[in-house]
């Protein structure tokens, strides 16, 4: 896919991952808008560029027909892409499980990625043309001690990621999964601060280019999983 002129969402795009992807797509001359939470992050974030955003929880689920259809008019009723990042985590020991640390995980991970997703798909279909990527997680792939509720929850993302393959190919419809190991995020601070780049770990930029090699495939294919593991993270 050429990315010029390709219009791009990206949800929970003022930090981390997603916000490298946008300015980077913006690089390319994409069309890009992002969803968060926040205003004020957004507002701060995309300062002087030309990325838009629309400010919105992915998990309050009686407002996400209305704020997905705001941005598929402000797309002029076309989205070639969209980029499921929105994500939070944590972890918790079989002992400290409840019903709301669950449901706190999985509004997010698992049922406002799919209904904001089932928005956004039926336009697709009728353009039968389109491009799809979760955010996964190297926890899709194999448990760990304390990952009960997030790495189920991206268990959930990866069984959607593959329903969805099956159902929308015939719609000229590619959906894809990236999966990176530990990226220095904000990821898990409730107070959303990045962590410091460390030379061994993955950052932002090696997801973002993951993600952007893969929307750039042609047309005519594309990776249905693709996992990014840290070199050497153990020296």
């Amino acid at each position: 896919m050429d990315l010029k002129d390709k219009n791009i969402i990206i949800t929970g795009g003022s930090l981390g991952i997603g916000k490298s992807t946008a300015i980077n797509l913006l690089n390319r001359g994409a069309n890009v808008l992002v969803t968060g939470r926040s205003i004020e992050r957004l507002s701060k974030v995309f300062k002087g560029t030309k990325v838009q955003f629309c400010a919105f929880d992915i998990s309050d689920f009686t407002n996400l027909n209305h704020y997905a259809q705001k941005i598929i008019k402000n797309f002029n009723n076309r989205v070639d892409v969209l980029i499921n990042n929105a994500g939070i985590g944590y972890r918790k020991s079989i002992d400290e499980l409840t019903i709301d640390s669950f449901l706190e995980i999985f509004n997010v991970n698992v049922f406002g990625l799919s209904l904001f997703t089932k928005e956004i798909v039926p336009l697709m279909k009728r353009q039968e043309f389109g491009t799809i990527i979760n955010i996964g997680s190297t926890a899709s792939l194999r448990g760990y001690k304390e990952g009960s509720i997030y790495a189920s929850s991206k268990f959930a993302v990866r069984c959607l990621t593959q329903c969805w393959q099956a159902e929308l190919r015939p719609f000229n419809i590619r959906v894809c999964q990236i999966n990176p190991s530990e990226v220095t995020t904000a990821f898990g601070d409730p107070k959303r601060v990045e962590r410091k780049d460390v030379h061994n770990k993955l950052t932002s930029n090696e997801i973002s280019h993951a993600i952007i090699s893969s929307l750039e495939m042609d047309n005519r294919g594309f990776i249905n999983e693709l996992n990014v593991w840290a070199t050497n993270p153990f020296n």
